[in-house]
This record gives C-alpha cells, sequence and structure tokens, in this order.
C-alpha cells in the first residue's frame, strides 16, 4: 500500500492507524498483512514496514470527524483537509471514499502477507 514518505514514520509510531483512499472498488482485505511502501513495487526483500488491516468500510469525506483526523497520523481536521486537497486537488465532503484502518505490524516480513 503506497503512503507519503513521512507517513511511514507515523505508522511505525503508531500515530497513523487509518488511511483513506478515493478508490473505485476495496483494494485491502481486513485480516491481511501488507506492505507499507513510498514507492510501487517494494519487494518483501526491500520492504520494512507492515501493516495489517482491521477494517474496510465507506464514508463521506464530510463525515470525518476530529478523532479520524487524528488516526490518520495526528492531524486537526483542518489540518486533514488541507493535506486531502494537496493529494487529490480538491474536498468534497459528498465523496465517499474507503477507509482502511490497521495496525503496524513490523518491519520484519509476517508469516500471512496479502
Amino acid at each position: 500500500m503506497l503512503f507519503k514518505p513521512e507517513h511511514i514514520d507515523q505508522i511505525r509510531s503508531g500515530e497513523k492507524k487509518a488511511t483513506r483512499r478515493d478508490w473505485n472498488r476495496r483494494q485491502a482485505v481486513p485480516g491481511n498483512v501488507y506492505i507499507a511502501a513510498t514507492e510501487l513495487f517494494v519487494s518483501h526483500d526491500e520492504a520494512d514496514c507492515y501493516i495489517r488491516v482491521d477494517d474496510v468500510y465507506q464514508q463521506p469525506l464530510g463525515e470525518m470527524t476530529e478523532v479520524d483526523a487524528r488516526a490518520e497520523g495526528g492531524y486537526t481536521l483542518e489540518e486533514f483537509r488541507d493535506i486531502w486537497r494537496g493529494i487529490s486537488g480538491g474536498w468534497d465532503p459528498e465523496l465517499v471514499v474507503y477507509v482502511v484502518e490497521f495496525t503496524y505490524v513490523g518491519s520484519d516480513r509476517p508469516d500471512a502477507v496479502g
């Protein structure tokens, strides 16, 4: 799963426990373990950040709370909105996104990798 470089440290510290994605379809499965990386096609030999997906659900951006924003990396809701605008070009409170909640499981490859 792709993340910004600064998010990898937030994942490792436990500060980032969720990510919102504008996907056409669900691309993560609860219980599966994924590489958290900053570029595509990172092999398990190169990977050093793994997350286990705890839950995946859909939510309109406008229903985000301050608690949700903190789970995204310790941000306020307004800070998260600014980050979202920078990544996707705008903030549409009606846009329904996938929310992926996860737990950092370490730098070594766990047994069950999705």
